[in-house]
């Protein structure tokens, strides 16, 4: 049973405007609530790490699209880590350590709507990257189940130096694949090539994208896991080998207009070549999480897996990092430690 009587002040991250365009800082604000007392089978968690992903975007809008559209004064939806400090449910004791859809607040209090978590051998924040639902299992899916990439294919990622894209690539060269970065400056495609053991990339800022593929891809492109969409999809489409397989994971150039997304122009290569193109969300593969779980956490423990991180301290800092990873300021996963 709960026994305080000093409640905490929760600080919490609202939408103060849908965006327009690209998100702003502007389009946020902070609260601070004073939390009530627990109420039976509620618990009480302090948030310690919040994941700054990209989906955050598709929420924002006025109109509701994949993502539950976030209301004016909502508290805008995020995957988090933390721990229990105070208990009323006989399932969740003080100190357990949980990971889910905690929200951009530094406590949360009610039900239970989240998962414990065994941050015994690995950090609390691999489970929001390397073993996090939208970051590490969407990648393992993304390149093993709706690619179906195999040993010898030559992948090529875009977005490869983010949170999924960095996964991404890691899985591919776990699996004997040629893997091929694509991210935005020479920093980050040194990163991939010189820490993540990549056997090239391409700078989209600075060099010719569609030559470089070539270059790097003499046969074609077998698999292309799509992080951006937009220009890149097409050169792709251009480079894409006999039986080649795209996967759409996610299109981030597009997502400050999703009333006027621009898809490909260039779609009847997958005919020309007996190509494929599919789409995937996460959940889809949802019988299959133990192994993919299993599979990760065991790259992880052999050291064939890492997981880096770009860190913001402090709730007030949220939406910067939002705004930051819209603009490339983050290597691997962007967090915001509490």
């Amino acid at each position: 049973m709960s026994t305080a009587t000093n409640r905490p002040i929760n600080r919490r991250v609202v939408l103060a405007r849908h965006p327009d365009g690209m998100v702003k800082e502007s389009d946020f604000r902070i609260e601070d609530e004073e939390l009530g007392e627990l109420g039976k089978g509620e618990v009480l968690v302090k948030q310690e790490a919040i994941s700054v992903d990209a989906f955050i975007r598709t929420a924002l809008n006025e109109v509701e699209g994949l993502h539950t559209a976030t209301p004016i004064g909502g508290i805008i939806g995020t995957l988090g880590v933390g721990r229990v400090i105070e208990s009323n449910n006989d399932d969740f004791a003080v100190g357990d350590a949980v990971s889910g859809g905690l929200g951009a607040q530094t406590y949360v209090q009610g039900s239970p709507t989240y998962m414990k978590i065994d941050d015994s051998k690995v950090p609390a924040t691999a489970y929001l990257g390397a073993l996090g639902l939208t970051t590490g299992v969407t990648a393992y899916f993304g390149i093993l189940n709706c690619a179906a990439a195999k040993a010898g294919d030559t992948v090529v990622v875009s977005g490869a130096a983010g949170a999924v894209g960095s996964i991404a690539v890691q899985v591919a060269k776990i699996k004997g694949c040629k893997v091929i970065g694509i991210a935005g400056g020479q920093k980050k495609c040194d990163f991939l090539v010189n820490e993540l053991g990549l056997d090239g990339a391409i700078d989209y800022k600075n060099d010719d994208v569609d030559a470089k593929i070539k270059e790097l891809c003499p046969g074609g492109v077998d698999v292309f896991f799509d992080n951006v969409g937009g220009e890149l999809l097409d050169i792709i489409l251009d480079n894409l080998a006999m039986k080649g397989r795209i996967a759409i994971c996610g299109a981030i150039s597009q997502y400050g207009d999703q009333q006027n997304i621009r898809g490909p122009s260039l779609y009847l290569r997958l005919a020309e070549r007996w190509g494929t193109m599919g789409g995937f969300v996460v959940s889809y593969y949802a019988d299959q999480f133990e192994k993919a779980y299993a599979d990760l956490g065991q790259w992880m423990e052999e050291g064939k897996l890492v997981m880096p991180e770009t860190i913001e301290e402090g709730i007030d800092n949220f939406p910067k990092a939002l705004v930051g990873l819209f603009n490339g300021a983050n290597t691997g996963k962007m967090l915001v430690k509490l």
